[in-house]
């Protein structure tokens, strides 16, 4: 395509082939949307109606369900459209709307990841000292704060992304519209690259760091206790760790590593990884397996 090229239309390459319908991965993606879906509503319902969950950390455990749903909603649907109809065509209009909304819920999952690894640190490592810190206001005032600028930055990355020129071509190497799959095609821009290290930085490498750095600091409490307290203690920081490790590394290591080392489809697996495999595992690794979850779940049953 000749440089500054101008489109009202993308063209998504991911999992396509001359425009063939692909039945069996519609099937796939449909699985991992509703199984996604049931188990992040499930979450919310028993938090909301069992007082019993009425903590800061089912507090922030239902609105990761809520983002999770989110998350997968603003993808997963428009590809399963795609996969269906063999049509991979979507408009500017719709490109760049999934891109702010993709960027506004993953800006915010990460900070609450993150917020989550401390609230679980102060609760193991100064239980005295919890209830006082994390109190319901100062748990709300924390989500404000992480919605509120997730929402500001999120509106400046897709006002610069959709003010850059194509240079290349309309045809987008990645299953939905995130903002490398749209660097690659656009006029090189160094401003639009450093906003994008930048980001990962702010939004991915430090919340990582200070959530790995939580867990040491959980895990060297844990290794003081009792055999039976710190069996306990571990199976919850090992589920939590999982969920962590998948979730910003799949991001860190596909946003980070160098252009030359471009490559669409370990990116397009990693995509797939954190935007539809973690939201879709989180409410098995981090409440269904919990026991106190699974007794809410059976006095709701038993009420019924």
């Amino acid at each position: 395509m000749d440089n500054n090229t101008t489109t009202k239309d993308f063209q998504i390459l991911a999992f396509f082939n001359n425009h063939e319908k692909q039945p069996l991965l519609f099937t796939l993606f449909l699985f991992i949307y509703l199984i996604g879906l049931l188990g992040n509503l499930i979450i919310i319902t028993v938090i909301c109606a069992d007082f019993h969950l009425h903590t800061p950390m089912y507090f922030f455990l239902c609105n990761l369900s809520f983002i999770d749903i989110n998350y997968t909603t603003v993808t997963l649907p428009k590809l399963m459209d795609m996969l269906l109809t063999g049509d991979n065509f979507i408009s500017f209009v719709q490109c760049f709307t999934q891109m702010f909304f993709f960027t506004f819920i993953g800006s915010i999952e990460v900070v609450l990841l993150s917020s989550m690894a401390y609230d679980r640190y102060i609760a193991i490592c100064n239980p005295l000292q919890y209830h006082l810190v994390m109190n319901r206001k100062k748990c709300i005032l924390l989500l404000v704060g992480i919605w509120i600028p997730g929402f500001l930055n999120s509106a400046l990355v897709t006002a610069f992304a959709s003010s850059l020129p194509l240079c290349y071509t309309n045809e987008i190497q990645q299953f939905f519209c995130n903002v490398k799959a749209l660097a690659q095609i656009s006029c090189p821009d160094q401003r639009f690259d450093a906003l994008i290290y930048v980001e990962i930085i702010v939004l991915g490498l430090c919340p990582f760091l200070l959530s790995m750095s939580s867990y040491m600091k959980i895990i060297k409490v844990v290794l003081s206790m009792s055999a039976s307290g710190r069996r306990k203690t571990f199976s919850t920081c090992t589920s939590h760790l999982t969920v962590l490790l998948l979730f910003y590394g799949t991001i860190l290591f596909m946003y980070m590593k160098p252009t030359s080392q471009y490559s669409s489809e370990l990116d397009q697996m990693f995509s797939v990884m954190y935007a539809a495999v973690a939201p879709m595992l989180n409410p098995l690794i981090y409440s269904l397996r919990n026991k106190e979850v699974k007794n809410s779940i059976i006095r709701i049953t038993k009420k019924k």
